[in-house]
């Protein structure tokens, strides 16, 4: 199936590995020129050497910490100049430590706002007038299944992520008359590194191990596995392709079915 994305112009933050670079890859591979960006910059560039190589499509690299202003605007503006407009957002940023209501102070708050809700509002707001200028704009805000079904141990996400779910439903609302799509994907357990570290925190917290930890994660949702970063990419691209052209508003969840809410 051809998604329509040849030729599109692509930002996806927090891509120089995880689900971030899967997304990446997957877009190239369907045709898209696509800017990564990370605080890692010679993370970033091997990511987008292997991706090059695949899809043969052009891969460009911009560092960035997304929780910086000032950055974001840089990043935005370079990405648009690099690929001669911008056509497709993906917001995305790592997720905050794990942990419960009593192990953090009010400034590890504000980190965690800053980095999942914040960094959410100033791409869209800074990336907007370069999508008003696309006839095929789009907009994707990677959050988390912990926005629909608190996750334990991880209060900070819980209480964040939810945010990010009302902007994007709130955006599809103002920015549909505009043309420019606005969904959400819920990622739940998938093999990348930040779900690694997590199993560690809850290995230490629970007295096991994190093989343990990993067995019990897939054994909680209805097909019995964590999903793999190439499913979550798939899915993603095409939420944001012209062949999902009359989606918008949705909060998806990739997860094997972990969520048990029917809504």
């Amino acid at each position: 199936m051809d998604l329509g994305l040849r030729g599109a112009k692509v930002l996806v933050t927090a891509a120089s590995q995880g689900l971030g670079a899967a997304t990446a890859r997957r877009f190239s591979l369907e045709g898209a020129q696509v800017v990564i960006s990370s605080r890692n910059l010679e993370k970033l560039q091997e990511t987008a050497a292997a991706i090059n190589q695949e899809s043969g499509n052009p891969v460009f690299t911009l560092a960035a910490d997304v929780t910086d202003e000032k950055a974001v605007e840089r990043l935005v503006r370079n990405s648009a100049e690099m690929m001669n407009g911008l056509d497709i957002l993906v917001t995305n940023a790592g997720g905050p430590p794990a942990g419960t209501f009593d192990d953090f102070d009010l400034e590890t708050w504000r980190s965690a706002i800053e980095l999942n809700l914040v960094s959410t509002i100033n791409l869209i707001k800074t990336a907007l007038p370069h999508l008003r200028q696309s006839k095929r704009a789009a907009i994707l805000t990677i959050t988390s299944i912990s926005a629909k079904q608190p996750i334990d141990n991880l209060i900070l996400s819980n209480t964040t992520r939810p945010g990010v779910l009302g902007l994007t439903k709130s955006l599809s609302q103002e920015l549909g008359p505009e043309g420019i799509r606005v969904n959400s994907i819920l990622p739940g357990t998938t093999d990348t590194e930040r779900i690694k570290d997590l199993m560690q925190a809850r290995a230490k917290a629970n007295d096991s191990t994190i093989e343990e930890e990993t067995i019990k994660s897939a054994q909680s949702t209805p097909l019995q596995r964590i999903g793999t970063p190439e499913e979550f990419g798939n899915t993603a691209v095409f939420l944001c392709s012209p062949a999902a052209g009359f989606i918008t508003g949705v909060a998806l969840q990739v997860d094997g079915g972990a969520v048990k809410a029917t809504i």
